[in-house]
């Protein structure tokens, strides 16, 4: 990983990563297609299983993220839990904020009961915590996506001085 230029506000510590997660609405999901950047805003879902940590989206089954991921599996995503610009004296201005972006690579969950709990996971990220019961042909219109998290690194600046 190349070093951040403000080692000062980079979040190392995994749970502190979490934390930011947690309060994350909306994940930026980078992809490359021909050498060109493609970037959307998705809902998401996490877990960590064995240390590792896994990101899953949901969507439509076809279009041209899905095209582009076919043949490019390498993502990027970026998500940010606060932000907030402040005035710190006459004319000066700061930007508090946390974020994680991260690294990773990015496929289709084909099997049903992993389909459910990355649904599952998905709702609870914005609040829904009871057990769904999903309607067969709901679970067939939706394709859902796992991100194999690689590298992830945040970063946080809440000082207003």
């Amino acid at each position: 990983m190349e070093k951040m230029r403000r080692a000062d506000r980079q979040i190392v510590d995994f749970n502190e990563i979490l934390e930011v997660l947690d309060k994350t609405d909306v994940i930026f999901l980078a992809l490359s297609e021909n050498n060109n950047p493609y970037l959307m805003p998705l809902n998401f879902g996490y877990e960590v299983e064995n240390g590792v940590l896994f990101l899953y989206l949901h969507g439509a089954k076809e279009g041209k993220k899905h095209n582009i991921i076919a043949q490019n599996p390498k993502v990027c995503f970026s998500g940010v839990s606060y932000y907030e610009v402040v005035e710190t004296g006459a004319n000066h201005w700061t930007t508090l904020y946390k974020s994680v972006i991260g690294y990773g690579i990015i496929s289709e969950v084909k099997d049903i009961d992993l389909k459910i709990k990355g649904l599952d996971l998905s709702l609870k990220q914005y609040g829904l915590e009871r057990k769904i019961e999903y309607a067969p042909q709901a679970l067939e219109a939706v394709k859902v996506m796992r991100i194999e998290v690689k590298e992830i690194t945040g970063k946080r600046n809440l000082r207003k001085g």
